[in-house]
């Protein structure tokens, strides 16, 4: 299953991904130990998704900690697609983001693109539902409990005459040859898409310091776009760090998918509906409890325990012995499952609780806060 051929595009992820192979294709670097250590010694705090290599792959990550050390900063970017709910796998960047935010104070921008998923005709959605879903992804995303005097959310169609200016600089630094070659558009692609890619730029540059985006790493091709025109601009190139995907209840090819909903878990799911699909998700245990008491199970392909592994058990000591215990055998696949289902019943529970207060805070990170403030009616040079 690891030699199969796999797919990673910012629209499609399918296959056993080899992320050793993808950072040869996309051109990124591994988070090496040393420039991992430098990061945890400047956070003042270590995080399971570095220590764990989730957050696995860089661009210029050593330059942003060299800015960071000099005293000149950094910003962060990241964003969200809206179409439809949000799962897990979504929300999972963002929690990266804020500890980012707690430990460095940095500004940080996030960008709802309403305009592409209504332009991605596969999807079929209407604009009125993309923008819909921008705001309700926008609560979950506040939620998460950024700064909101140093947090400013945005969503395309409603921000679009203020960043407009300069999507127009960056628009005509690129060729459609160019896009056509690093996104695969073809003469079907409909012209709004192949402008879009200067619009998920613009953020990027709405400070004159270095970006830092936490991402997955499907969405690495808007950067490499950017990095050859940045400086042209007056610009830095954009720093990156890139994710692993959280494996999808379904097995252990592919992400998890809104056109799947057995292979992800929303954010706005019960205990019930928790239960029944973690009960369902992919194992990697013995036909029989006896077999599995005798040979034990395999820890890489078994959902719950890569659940776990991936973030919702931080404990190192802990998610080590689950792993020895399941490959002897001491822990059946079902008290696995059981193990999860508790983590992210809780998880949830806490999530959905501060969403219910988020509305409030939205406010403030779409234009009332003080970040907010600063960059509405910013006019760019």
């Amino acid at each position: 299953m690891a030699g199969e051929e796999f797919v990673v595009t910012p629209w499609k992820v399918e296959g056993v991904v080899d992320y050793d192979r993808l950072i040869e294709r996309f051109g990124t670097q591994p988070i090496s130990d040393e420039l991992m250590e430098r990061l945890l010694r400047a956070a003042g705090e270590r995080h399971h998704l570095l220590t764990r290599r989730i957050f696995f792959s860089h661009r210029d990550l050593d330059k942003v900690l060299d800015d960071w050390e000099a005293g000149r900063g950094f910003f962060l970017y990241t964003g969200r697609g809206p179409s439809g709910p949000m799962h897990i796998g979504h929300i999972i960047p963002f929690y990266f983001t804020k500890w980012l935010q707690d430990r460095f104070g940095v500004n940080v921008y996030i960008q709802l693109t309403d305009d592409e998923k209504f332009l991605e005709e596969e999807r079929g959605l209407s604009l009125e539902e993309t923008r819909r879903w921008a705001y309700e992804n926008a609560l979950d995303i506040a939620a998460v409990g950024f700064d909101p005097d140093k947090t400013f959310i945005f969503q395309d169609t409603e921000y679009i005459g203020n960043i407009y200016p300069l999507a127009l600089k960056v628009a005509r630094k690129i060729n459609f040859s160019w896009v056509r070659a690093v996104f695969g558009f073809n003469h079907q692609t409909n012209i709004g898409m192949t402008f879009y890619p200067a619009i998920q730029i613009v953020p990027s540059l709405f400070e004159k310091r270095r970006c830092l985006i936490p991402a997955a790493i499907d969405q690495d091709p808007y950067w490499r776009i950017q990095r050859d025109i940045a400086e042209s601009l007056g610009y830095y190139k954009t720093a990156a760090i890139h994710s692993k995907f959280l494996p999808p209840l379904t097995g252990p090819t592919g992400k998890m998918s809104a056109s799947k909903p057995e292979s992800a878990i929303y954010l706005s799911e019960d205990p019930k509906s928790v239960r029944k699909k973690i009960w369902q998700a992919y194992s990697g245990g013995q036909p029989t409890k006896e077999l599995h008491r005798k040979l034990g199970g395999n820890p890489d392909v078994d959902v719950a325990y890569q659940w776990l592994y991936y973030f919702f058990e931080p404990d190192d000591r802990k998610v080590e012995q689950l792993r020895e215990d399941y490959r002897a055998g001491k822990i059946l696949s079902g008290e696995m499952k059981e193990i999860l289902i508790e983590k992210v019943t809780k998880f949830l529970e806490e999530h959905q609780a501060r969403r219910e207060e988020a509305e409030e805070k939205l406010r403030l990170y779409k234009y009332e806060g003080k970040l907010a403030k600063e960059m509405w009616g910013k006019t760019y040079e």
